[in-house]
């Protein structure tokens, strides 16, 4: 199997991935409102296991929509899917013990580590929008580090919102992809 083969089988199992980023969103959004309601302390917990149950839970949403919601066991692209993973729950320490230093730079150390994953989703899925999705991420997480303080209460709402938004053009190139390859089928079909 080539790589492209490879990235086909990905997008098409997961649907264009939009599922991790509808799952993520979620999470983000009730990390944020802990945060705002409750403590920083349990916003910090809330992303952390949340951010663990991401995958699991987008494999639901996969399911109800019908069809397969893993790659195969031997898929030559489940372990770059499983080195990318393991980078936030890994790299979420990091954003949890700045985050304890000064709570406030916990969403956006968080935002900087969680866009820095999709990067390799360029490669899994051949996609150049979780290059989009990664770039927001990390710039709306280093300006609010960086350049505007004010941010930084907000940044877990922004993510939230970032990731939503990107799970829609996601979930539609999968429905465009889906529909070309049935059409070239069809064509296929018919010529013969």
């Amino acid at each position: 199997m080539d790589v492209k083969e490879a990235q086909q089988d990905v997008r098409r199992v997961y649907r264009g991935g939009f599922s991790g980023p509808l799952v993520s969103a979620l999470v983000w959004v009730t990390a944020a409102a802990v945060y705002q309601w409750g403590s920083a302390a349990a916003a910090m917990v809330v992303l952390f296991i949340g951010g663990m149950l991401i995958f699991p839970l987008s494999a639901l949403v996969l399911k109800a929509m019908g069809g397969p919601a893993f790659l195969p066991r031997q898929h030559p692209s489940n372990a770059l899917a499983m080195q990318s993973a393991f980078t936030v729950p890994l790299g979420l320490l990091v954003a949890i013990a700045l985050g304890i230093l000064a709570p406030s730079l916990f969403f956006p150390a968080s935002l900087i580590i969680v866009g820095a994953h999709y990067l390799t989703f360029i490669s899994l899925y051949g996609m150049r929008l979780y290059g989009v999705l990664a770039g927001v991420l990390v710039a709306v997480g280093a300006a609010a580090i960086f350049v505007v303080p004010t941010l930084r209460d907000a940044s877990g709402w922004i993510g939230a919102a970032v990731l939503l938004v990107s799970a829609i053009p996601l979930f539609i190139s999968h429905r465009v992809e889906k529909a070309a390859s049935v059409s070239v089928t069809r064509q296929v079909f018919e010529s013969s």
